[in-house]
């Protein structure tokens, strides 16, 4: 019987990825992007577990789930700190920072 390749691997990587890329947006895409992700390897993780002789990918789904660990760790950090920022300033200061450097980088609003 031939090997098949886990269902949402792919897909859960490419999130995994997607989310490491906007963390920097105040953490939150990379929370919610690492989560699906994390849904998916632990979803492919069960049917692996079921037929082992069956699927050629563990490797990959294996990776994939250290990289959501990692997206899902950077975005709460991230959150968090900017979650923390804008408590400790204010949302008004936070807005108004943003404003200057808009207008230092020459972008108008």
């Amino acid at each position: 019987m031939e090997q098949q390749k886990l269902p949402n691997v792919t897909l859960a990587l490419v999130l995994s990825i997607l989310g490491f890329l906007c963390c920097c947006f105040a953490g939150l895409p990379g929370i919610i992007l690492g989560g699906i992700a994390l849904f998916l390897v632990t979803k492919d993780e069960n049917t692996y577990k079921l037929n082992p002789e069956d699927y050629s990918n563990y490797s990959t789904l294996k990776t994939t789930k250290i990289i959501a660990i990692v997206v899902l760790a950077i975005g709460a950090i991230y959150f968090l700190m900017t979650a923390w920022s804008i408590y400790q300033t204010g949302w008004d200061v936070q807005m108004e920072q943003s404003k200057q450097l808009l207008e230092q980088w020459g972008i108008e609003q």
